[in-house]
């Protein structure tokens, strides 16, 4: 018990094992996370709760679609170390676990989308690709021999280490929010405890969900622009609820691109958000097109 309660806060302490098999004890965590949900009905809502799990929602998103995902995980842009660092521990605050783990496994999607080697395909049955398969033991470790050129940063190793720290330091910074709210502005009806459960618990457990989704239907639903070698679809509902991520055949089509809304309707929320920070020069060197795209355009 000692032994598994030391690998919930620090992931060197966990012995590797192949077992494709859920690992019960350390999913005890995820359905806390869940079960804190119905502290709603303790807290009842407020308006202002809600623009907080919202705001919650949308930055740890981006930080998840735009940097774990399109730069991490396929080096679509450039950015300084410092940013990096940033929303590194951004994208750790949605409780998906730490940047190197999160590149290794989506890298690893990609060599074998939609075949037995693909840790999440739907093809495994939706339960298995949508949140089964990061609980077992077999898919719990780094594999970091697929992202080699992230080991040279040791703040990713740290936050990849001990990724349970920044959710823990981001739920209490929701509460020394609430906390703000409840004493400064009264009159808008809220606790911290309130704020704490609509900004950290409601808020994860949504952007967790949504994100899965692209996991358990982008390759089930939806239109394919383009042929591929996996079942990648374009969903327009995803895409907006993900801020992008839903155009997810163009993204299997030309994975190194920063942008995955090709076409002028295909909307792209973290991709405007980027080209933005382009401007202001906090990020640069976005991979926004390639010759066959263009030659097809």
């Amino acid at each position: 018990m000692l032994k598994q309660l030391k690998q919930w806060f620090d992931n060197s302490a966990f012995q590797g094992m192949s077992e494709d098999v859920v690992d019960w004890p350390r999913v005890i965590p995820y359905i806390l996370l869940h079960l804190s949900c119905l502290l709603v009905f303790v807290v009842g809502v407020s308006w202002i709760a809600v623009v907080i799990c919202l705001a919650s929602y949308f930055i740890r998103m981006f930080a998840i679609t735009a940097f774990y995902h399109r730069y991490f995980s396929h080096k679509s842009f450039k950015t300084s170390r410092l940013m990096q660092a940033v929303f590194g521990f951004l994208g750790a605050t949605a409780t998906q676990r730490g940047p190197l783990w999160w590149a290794a496994h989506h890298r690893h999607h990609h060599k074998h989308a939609d075949t037995e080697e693909d840790a999440h395909s739907p093809k495994h049955g939706f339960l298995r690709s949508h949140t089964l398969w990061f609980l077992t033991k077999k898919n719990f470790p780094t594999r970091e021999e697929r992202v080699k050129d992230l080991l040279k940063f040791k703040e990713l190793r740290w936050l990849d280490r001990f990724d349970v720290l920044p959710p823990v330091i981001y739920a209490a910074l929701i509460l020394g929010l609430g906390a703000i709210v409840e004493s400064v502005y009264p009159e808008l009806g809220a606790t911290k405890w309130q704020i704490l459960i609509w900004g950290y618990f409601i808020s994860t457990v949504l952007l967790s969900h949504v994100t899965f989704l692209i996991n358990s239907l982008a390759h089930r639903w939806g239109y394919r622009s383009y042929e591929t070698e996996d079942d990648s679809r374009n969903n327009p509902l995803l895409a907006l609820l993900t801020l992008g991520e839903g155009w997810h055949n163009n993204h299997h089509k030309f994975p190194a691109l920063a942008r995955q809304g090709l076409k002028w309707w295909e909307i792209d929320i973290s991709y405007y958000i980027l080209l933005s920070m382009e401007k202001l020069g906090l990020v640069w060197d976005l991979k926004k097109t390639n010759k066959k795209l263009s030659q097809e355009s």
